[in-house]
């Protein structure tokens, strides 16, 4: 395998399951040096264990995006366990009421997903962006979703704050790159994940009604967006900033 992020100092937020666990078994395998965050312990230190079995080396580190602090701490403590901060993928989220329309959403979940999937992010960024500064460059990668490029039924505030994830992603592009530091953001179709789960299962409806929109014809793999994440941390895509990839199975494309 080419370790095309050896001995890099990598934050994954999100790390506790799905992409992000994902994303971080692929990181470790690439040679980089994780600082694993979540706000749920238990599965941040079950990501830990599993990296560590296969011989990486990674760090559990407690955070709620949606809070200044306790990003600002988490920022601090993997720049200090990492030496220093190469890149980050900003990957918490929640799915909100996502089967309810805008006008049955109430505020307080409104409020809560804005405020850890597009405010979370944005905090992320401004700490990230402050030790890369310092220690002369790095890469960045956001997740937003399909949904970040496109309308989506039922979708109301996650809809709204994966395209303001885009956006975020484009303007620290254009502000920070001159400083070395690149910004892109991942967008991902319908995944093998349990926030995937949980709508399906409040939705009472089947995977196969995602499969049908999937022009591939089947729904994505973590590790399929992982690999993706990997790439736009590494020097390999040294020119792409400001970017909205979609890794999608073709959703997008119709």
């Amino acid at each position: 395998m080419n370790r095309r992020l050896d001995d890099r100092g990598i934050l994954i937020t999100g790390a506790a399951s799905g992409i992000g666990r994902a994303t971080a078994l692929c990181c470790a395998r690439h040679g980089a040096r994780l600082a694993l965050a979540d706000i749920d312990a238990a599965g941040c230190a079950e990501t830990v264990a599993l990296v560590e079995a296969e011989g990486g080396n990674a760090t559990a580190l407690s955070v709620d995006v949606a809070d200044n602090e306790s990003v600002l701490a988490m920022v601090r403590n993997a720049t200090s366990t990492l030496g220093k901060l190469d890149g980050a993928f900003n990957n918490a989220g929640i799915e909100g009421q996502s089967t309810r329309r805008i006008t049955d959403w109430d505020e307080a979940a409104f409020d809560k997903t804005i405020a850890i999937n597009l405010k979370g992010v944005w905090l992320c960024m401004k700490h990230e962006i402050d030790a890369m500064r310092k220690s002369g460059g790095g890469a960045i990668v956001n997740t937003a979703s399909v949904a970040g490029l496109v309308g989506l039924k039922g979708g109301g505030a996650y809809t709204a704050s994966k395209h303001g994830v885009v956006g975020l992603g484009k303007t620290a592009a254009l502000e920070f790159s001159a400083k070395g530091i690149r910004v892109n953001t991942v967008c991902p179709g319908v995944i093998e994940t349990p926030m995937v789960g949980r709508l399906l299962d409040e939705a009472g409806i089947s995977a196969d009604f995602f499969v049908k929109k999937e022009p591939i014809g089947r729904l994505g793999k973590p590790a399929e967006i992982a690999d993706a994440v990997a790439w736009l941390l590494s020097d390999e895509s040294s020119f792409v900033t400001g970017v909205a990839l979609p890794v999608d199975g073709g959703m997008v494309a119709e």
